[in-house]
């Protein structure tokens, strides 16, 4: 049995989307055995698929191939989570705050300062992406 690597993706409930998938793929935020694949790379028994979701990598080892969507509870006959826990502890890193103070009685944001707000706080959070 052979089974696409976006499909098998979305199969086992890694991505929302079998398109999701794709892109991710196309995207290098999927490795295979250590080394960036396409979306139609057959996927393998054995084979270690590493996903880079901001700044956590979650790794999974494939141990079955499938090729249409699973159930949440069967999941785990066909793909073993090996994330290292040091990886998952990414998700709980407090993030910085910022504050901006704002004069009382000067109401909500402009548009203009809505964008600056918006520049700033993506500043932060997705320079650790690239």
């Amino acid at each position: 049995m052979e089974v696409r690597l976006d499909k098998y993706l979305w199969a086992v409930r890694i991505f929302k989307t079998r398109s999701d998938a794709a892109d991710a793929i196309r995207n290098n935020k999927v490795t295979v055995n250590g080394a960036y694949a396409k979306p139609s790379r057959d996927a393998k028994v054995g084979d270690v698929v590493a996903v880079r979701r901001q700044q956590v990598v979650f790794t999974y080892k494939i141990l079955d191939l499938v090729s249409s969507r699973q159930p949440a509870k069967n999941v785990a006959a066909y793909c073993l989570d090996i994330t290292p826990q040091e990886e998952r502890d990414k998700l709980n890193v407090p993030r910085e705050t910022v504050f901006v103070f704002r004069e009382r009685g000067t109401g909500r944001p402009t548009k203009k300062e809505r964008r600056e707000l918006d520049g700033l706080m993506d500043e932060l959070y997705y320079d650790d992406e690239e």
